[in-house]
């Protein structure tokens, strides 16, 4: 009897033989709508892109994982030693990466993208190698994971996009600034060092500021600076960091009398903008391990002189380089760089007049997408932002005068507001809104609202302001005023209709413009119900041409685009290639001159002029 059931037990070849086909079709379905949810949803539905990841992300994986581990009709060891082996590919390739894939999406790149990479490949393989034999079908499943996981070990990321969609590149590539490097490029020569130090900061401690160490001052002339007329484009966002350009009409018509290209130049990476002065523009950006800050050409983009700091910002999402702006006063360039270098230049030469490190002296830690702030002119005082803290420094000497913790982190810049008279310097912060003094740092008024704020506050005429403090909670107007029991800033209204992330604001006969997510939206300041939503312009910055009613966009593609600034509905004037790549800088129309840049290449245009402009603004 016990020889008769051995000899009739199956071998693995009959077992094989007998065993019931793979049911793959679900997961073919499951993978299916797991990449579309995932690449196509964002696109169809941007402003669920949280969500659309996730879902396609993680909930396509567990439908896929359900599918395979319970409804596949695949023997139990495949079912078990398929999953392990994924997740032993994916273990084993992570030494392997390049440090951008390891670093991005704040260190869960590699996950993100692998999940729906595996899943994809769980599927091809079960529908290619149902067929095949136990042996090779378990061979063909190991050459998978290997294969699949093998893949990110050739990729860098350079960076995502606003909406999180990822800029992949063969690792061995060469980067935009590598190619830069690479160029002879004919540099001015830099300035004689001056030859005296500069004095111990002193330090007035105001209430609620707090004790921090002191940087040491670098060799520093002492000279106070020398009184000038008032930059045209003074830095950030313009004069009064508004984004708005008046005394300027141009043509709209652009397809018989496009934007001329005066010239275009390579550049290295950054975010940061333009400052514009008697014929010069001046930026900032990265050359390998320098930070560096430039003057050039207004007419030619031909170098003037550059200064360098031996610094260099880093992180996946964003790239390396500076992110903020230079400011221009008096004949010199006042900066900030990414790691907390403050830096006081001659306008004329770059020659260094001082220089600190906002971070040390006020004990800031530097955040994730680095400091990102632009200086802010006050009186006889330059303010600088360190993740959410702000200090004053001497415009002469560099002598730090006060320094305060307003609210927690902030990529967001100090912006002056004159409010019943009173001058005041409010900053965004992962706490709300602060307002201080620029005299001695005291506190003026709070209003709590938590996020992670990157843009500017926008000053409504008549009174209060317009502040966003994150991508998904919308605007929100404060009534500011000043009664016997101190100052008071309170909610007016919040809006869901403009919801900007680190797209700034422009405010227009009583309207706000600005980015949805990766839309146009207006919205009324009366009630802050929006007007129109329109024009697909990715996370792209914009300038309101207030004298023609017209918003000046640069898309996140690198295009421009002319917008009608009105509340009636939404229309596109016009359109014209810019700048080739992801576009995340504030673009500067100085008279007819527009000036346009991102991390690779920065380019000039003549903006062909209206018939009614006058001689004199065309100079």
């Amino acid at each position: 009897m016990k020889g008769d059931v051995l000899l009739h037990m199956p071998t693995t070849q009959e077992q094989e033989t007998n065993r019931r086909p793979l049911r793959v079709w679900p997961g073919v379905v499951a993978v299916t709508l797991q990449w579309l949810l995932w690449q196509a949803g964002p696109k169809v539905a941007p402003d669920y892109i949280i969500y659309e990841m996730i879902g396609g992300i993680m909930g396509g994986a567990v439908v896929v994982l359900l599918w395979w581990m319970f409804f596949s009709r695949a023997p139990w060891l495949d079912r078990v030693g398929a999953v392990v082996m994924m997740a032993i590919a994916a273990f084993a390739a992570r030494p392997f990466l390049d440090k951008s894939i390891v670093g991005g999406a704040m260190g869960m790149l590699f996950m993100l993208l692998s999940i729906p990479i595996l899943s994809l490949a769980l599927v091809v393989w079960a529908v290619i190698a149902r067929s095949f034999a136990q042996g090779p079908r378990r061979v063909a499943l190991v050459v998978t994971a290997v294969v699949a996981c093998g893949v990110f070990v050739g990729l860098r990321t350079d960076g995502i996009t606003g909406d999180g969609g990822m800029q992949l590149a063969a690792r061995w590539s060469k980067t935009s600034e590598q190619k830069l490097l690479a160029q002879p490029i004919a540099e001015p020569a830099a300035p004689a060092p001056p030859a005296a130090p500069a004095a111990v900061a002193k330090v007035e401690t105001p209430k609620e500021a707090i004790a921090a160490p002191k940087s040491a001052p670098k060799a520093v002339a002492s000279a106070k600076p020398v009184e000038r007329p008032e930059a045209i484009w003074p830095g950030f966002r313009g004069p009064h960091r508004d984004d708005i350009v008046t005394g300027v009409r141009f043509r709209t018509d652009w397809g018989s009398a496009p934007p001329k290209e005066v010239w275009r130049k390579p550049i290295g990476p950054g975010w940061s903008s333009f400052a514009v002065d008697d014929g010069h523009i001046f930026t900032q950006e990265q050359r390998g391990d320098s930070e560096v800050v430039a003057c050039y050409q207004e007419a030619t983009g031909e170098p003037v002189w550059v200064h360098r700091d031996a610094a260099r910002f880093y992180e996946s999402n964003g790239g390396p380089g500076p992110r903020g702006t230079p400011t221009l006063h008096n004949g010199r360039v006042y900066t900030l760089g990414a790691t907390g270098i403050v830096n006081a230049l001659d306008e004329d030469t770059g020659a260094v007049v001082w220089t600190h490190n906002a971070a040390s002296d006020t004990g800031a830690k530097v955040p994730d997408w680095g400091i990102t702030s632009s200086p802010l002119v006050v009186d006889d005082k330059v303010i600088v932002a360190a993740s959410g803290r702000m200090a004053a420094y001497d415009l002469a000497s560099g002598d730090l005068r006060w320094h305060v913790q307003s609210g927690g982190g902030s990529y967001s810049s100090p912006h002056l507001v004159t409010v019943d008279g009173v001058t005041q310097v409010v900053l965004l912060n992962a706490s709300g809104a602060t307002a201080v003094a620029p005299s001695d740092g005291k506190t003026l008024w709070k209003h709590a609202w938590k996020g992670i704020p990157i843009i500017q506050p926008a000053v409504i005429p008549g009174g209060g302001l317009l502040i966003a403090v994150d991508d998904s909670g919308g605007t929100r107007r404060l009534a500011i005023k000043q009664g016997p029991g101190g100052w008071t800033a309170d909610e007016v209204w919040t809006s869901n209709g403009l919801k900007p992330y680190f797209n700034d604001i422009v405010i227009h006969n009583g309207f706000a413009y600005g980015f949805d997510g990766s839309i146009l939206s207006c919205i009324d300041l009366q009630d802050g119900k929006r007007k129109w939503k329109g024009g697909r312009y990715g996370h792209g910055q914009l300038l309101l041409v207030a004298d023609q009613d017209v918003l000046l966009v640069t898309t996140e593609e690198g295009e421009l685009a002319l917008v009608s600034a009105t509340p009636d509905k939404f229309t596109e004037i016009a359109k014209a290639p810019a700048v080739e790549g992801k576009t995340w800088n504030h673009p500067v129309l100085v008279h007819d001159m527009l000036l346009v840049r991102n991390g690779a290449e920065m380019v000039a245009f003549r903006l062909p002029v209206a018939a009614s402009e006058s001689a004199e603004n065309r100079q």
